[in-house]
């Protein structure tokens, strides 16, 4: 049998950070990918978004994990040619109320460490003339920008085969037998073969919470539930009328309907949020209901009135990874090492949704730091 100092189970940007993290501080690593290509899950399914950290909890991994991540992300760009940009994002208020949720969302990015600028609603049409003319205020995040996720990935899987590792595609991993003793654990392959390792990295995203049920030695109370949530995009037919991202005052823990623009200019809409109903992620349908569009126009016109009837088209559709289910608070990232199962040499990562693809170097130096224990 084969034997490795660690695999990691999916090549997404998360896998592929982590992957590459471990491989350049020695140890040998595999990733295992099921698809026949990186990164053909959630990673190529977002908005694409470098997110600057204003969302969330102070103190939380998904807070300092992106304020993190976007300044590593920021620097591999730079220094491996990886298109992007850093256009910066406007968090628009239409109304006092809304306004008033800015000012608490200002101070969760100070608290943050995140830099906002303050603009009245004359300042944010200055910028951004299509605004709605109630625009009362608006938060700057200069730091938000967007970048080609598949570049990104081609980056990270470049640096890690520079440093010896190896991207195993087209294979699906279908369980793994785990150890206790000082043993080294065993990977149970799609086709029977197996492969030992002293450290296994679960990153299968919408996988992660059924494969880790397949780890014999892990107990189930460790393994929280999924639950899948849709977002579908539509594209804007035309010129895109921001230079920025817009984004409507958050108003619950859905950040609502808001503008991206990809490199080429091109503007988008989305994602809404649609809770489905499958047992697993191999049922989950990614077509995009034109009906839904319906909807979309309402909420953008809040924001962007002059949007025409007719010019929303389907683009595509994401879906997130969660741990909680309709009604629940949202739980913070789950980075489960080997303090709270009490298995050497296990991470398994669950719930990496947004900002996961920001985060995932950060995401990357946390999962290293749990396992730097491991002889190699």
């Amino acid at each position: 049998m084969d034997q490795v100092d660690a695999i990691v189970i999916g090549a997404g940007a998360v896998g592929l950070a982590v992957a590459r993290q471990l491989a350049r501080s020695g140890r040998e690593t595999i990733v295992t990918e099921a698809q026949t290509a990186i990164g053909q899950g959630v990673s190529s399914r977002n908005s694409e978004v470098i997110h600057a950290g204003l969302y969330y909890a102070p103190g939380s991994l998904k807070a300092r994990l992106c304020v993190r991540g976007k300044e590593l992300l920021y620097e591999l760009c730079a220094s491996h040619g990886v298109n992007h940009r850093r256009c910066g994002k406007l968090v628009v208020a239409m109304n006092p109320a809304e306004a008033q949720a800015l000012q608490t969302l200002q101070q969760r990015a100070l608290a943050n460490g995140v830099p906002v600028q303050w603009l009245n609603g004359a300042q944010a049409r200055e910028l951004e003339p299509a605004l709605a003319p109630q625009c009362v205020a608006a938060l700057l995040s200069p730091s938000t920008g967007i970048v080609d996720s598949h570049g990104f990935m081609l980056a990270l899987q470049g640096d890690f085969e520079a440093a010896g590792g190896m991207v195993a595609l087209g294979s699906p991993v279908d369980s793994a037998q785990l150890s206790r003793n000082g043993a080294p654990h065993r990977v149970r392959m799609a086709d029977g073969s197996e492969v030992a390792a002293r450290a296994i990295v679960n990153s299968a995203s919408l996988h992660a919470c059924a494969l880790a049920r397949r780890f014999g030695g892990l107990a189930a109370a460790h393994v929280p539930r999924e639950s899948f949530a849709k977002g579908n995009y539509y594209a804007l037919a035309g010129r895109a009328p921001f230079s920025r991202l817009i984004y409507p005052a958050p108003t619950d823990a859905w950040l609502g309907v808001h503008l991206t623009l990809d490199l080429g200019g091109q503007a988008k809409f989305g994602p809404d949020l649609e809770w489905l109903d499958v047992a697993g992620a191999d049922q989950i349908d990614y077509r995009v209901d034109p009906r839904r569009a319906e909807g979309f126009y309402e909420r953008v016109r809040h924001y962007w009135p002059q949007l025409a009837d007719g010019s929303l088209q389907p683009s595509y559709s994401g879906v997130r990874p969660k741990i909680h289910a309709p009604g629940e608070s949202a739980p913070d990232f789950r980075i489960d090492g080997p303090s709270l199962h009490d298995v050497p040499g296990l991470v398994n990562l669950f719930g990496i949704e947004s900002p996961g693809l920001t985060s995932s170097m950060a995401i990357a130096e946390e999962v290293a730091a749990l396992l730097e224990r491991i002889s190699q």
